[in-house]
């Protein structure tokens, strides 16, 4: 299949799905289903790893703030997490490449993989709190890799972080430096990872996630419903993302 967003290969079962939005891979409805596409199509080959990059200088900025607006937020939603859904059908360990920011969408898609490597000028962080909504899928992860209170604290703040204290609060595995990130990165994987069986590769991703289960999806279908139902539904949230589109400051009346 031909795509217009993303660039998908696999060499020695390395498979890689690199966005391909550049400057900074905004998530917009066409490029999630290109990416559920192409998860759907690693579901059923036996991959020693799953890469996940990007071209540009942003891993990805987040989803298309458009796309929560005009009665798209359904249609949105529902691709969106669409992907976390065939991320956890892969049996394969997923690795995200991070060298400039992942932010909002982009910093879940990277917290939800298995393991991440970034340079150290990369920065993440879930700001949707300063456009009046919340991020779903963080919500229901970041308590799982990293401290309660600091992992509240970044939803509830928006801040950004850098690589090394993302790395301290567990949500980056290594990092390289900028000028050599590529090179390093792909060291890192060939010699790691890659080079062990890809079926032991497989089961023990598969045995460390029924260690570590915490019943992520029936906690996802409580989270949309507050999304959908409440969050959308309140005037801060329209009003933040009227705000965002309009480039002024937001005006809330906390209801």
């Amino acid at each position: 299949m031909e795509y217009n967003t993303i660039i998908v290969d696999e060499r020695d079962l390395v498979g890689r799905i690199t966005f391909n939005r550049p400057p900074v891979n905004i998530l917009n409805i066409e490029m999630m289903r290109e990416i559920n596409d192409a998860l759907k199509s690693f579901q059923v080959r036996k991959l020693r790893v799953l890469v996940l990059d990007a071209n540009g200088k942003a891993f990805s900025a987040g989803v298309d703030v458009s796309d929560h607006m005009g009665g798209k937020a359904d249609e949105m939603i529902r691709v969106f997490h669409a992907i976390f859904h065939n991320m956890s059908m892969i049996e394969a360990p997923i690795v995200a490449l991070v060298k400039g920011a992942a932010l909002g969408g982009g910093c879940e898609v990277v917290a939800f993989c298995d393991l991440v490597l970034a340079s150290d000028r990369a920065k993440f962080g879930q700001p949707e709190i300063k456009v009046g909504v919340f991020p779903p899928v963080a919500a229901a992860i970041f308590p799982k890799i990293m401290p309660y209170k600091r992992a509240l604290e970044l939803l509830l703040t928006g801040d950004i972080i850098k690589a090394d204290e993302a790395r301290n609060l567990g949500l980056v595995n290594q990092i390289f430096p900028f000028d050599t990130f590529e090179a390093d990165a792909e060291r890192f994987i060939r010699e790691k990872i890659a080079c062990n069986s890809a079926v032991v590769l497989r089961l023990t991703k598969k045995a460390f996630v029924e260690g570590a289960s915490n019943n992520y999806h029936e906690a996802m279908v409580k989270i949309e419903d507050i999304y959908l139902s409440e969050l959308m539904l309140s005037k801060d949230a329209n009003e933040g993302l009227e705000a965002f589109i309009e480039k002024r400051p937001p005006k809330w009346i906390d209801e």
